[in-house]
């Protein structure tokens, strides 16, 4: 059921960001600089809940807008790039890549903040949840580099961007809130990392190979 849920509103997404983009593809702008756009607004992001003890309130919200809107153009960028026949092999690298690091320096920012606050264990989580994170993406490009899927699990991308702005929206009425929604985070991207593990093993053994071979480092 998670499945079909996840499915259902991953082509509905996919389907409001083709509608989305169908006037930019007239004009000059092109994926990489959505691209662009979107890790630095993330980055901006980031920077802006360092500062959430000025003002919990105005910090919190303007760093969760600036890390929702990002996110929103890393996904035109692909739309943009599928609908104005724009993809480039370089294309994909540069949005993979910055999508880790507008993720990863916004639970950095995080935890920082879990830092500033001497939550000693949330700091671990954030970590976690840092690290869980980069593997579920480095799960599903080496498998599909050795030509299997990878993209199954609870907790993609989407999912743990949506976790993160509730966690920042919340954050005001109490730190706590955030720690939970940055602990949802770190749990789901490790689960995720597990089913992406057995799913491509599943699929090496209906293929008749096998679960073990040379590690490459």
């Amino acid at each position: 059921m998670l499945h079909r849920v996840k499915e259902g509103y991953t082509t509905g997404a996919r389907s409001l960001a083709s509608r989305s983009v169908v006037g930019l593809t007239r004009t000059r702008v092109t994926p990489n600089v959505l691209t662009a756009s979107g890790v630095t607004l993330c980055l901006l992001g980031s920077v802006v809940v360092f500062f959430e003890y000025r003002n919990p309130w105005l910090y919190y919200w303007v760093g969760a807008a600036l890390f929702v809107v990002g996110s929103i153009l890393d996904i035109l960028d692909g739309a943009l790039a599928r609908l104005g026949g724009k993809t480039t092999p370089f294309g994909a690298f540069l949005d993979s890549t910055t999508d880790r690091v507008g993720e990863g320096a916004m639970l950095g920012s995080i935890a920082l903040v879990f830092s500033r606050h001497d939550l000693t264990i949330p700091l671990a989580v954030a970590f976690a949840a840092v690290a869980g994170s980069f593997l579920v993406s480095y799960a599903r490009a080496k498998a599909e580099a050795l030509g299997f899927r990878g993209d199954v699990g609870i907790g993609s991308r989407a999912e743990r961007v949506v976790a993160i702005t509730a966690g920042l929206v919340l954050a005001p009425l109490s730190i706590w809130l955030l720690v939970a929604a940055i602990s949802l985070v770190a749990a789901a991207a490790w689960v995720t990392v597990v089913q992406r593990i057995l799913h491509v093993r599943k699929q090496l053994l209906l293929h008749g190979g096998s679960s073990h071979g040379p590690a490459e480092r």
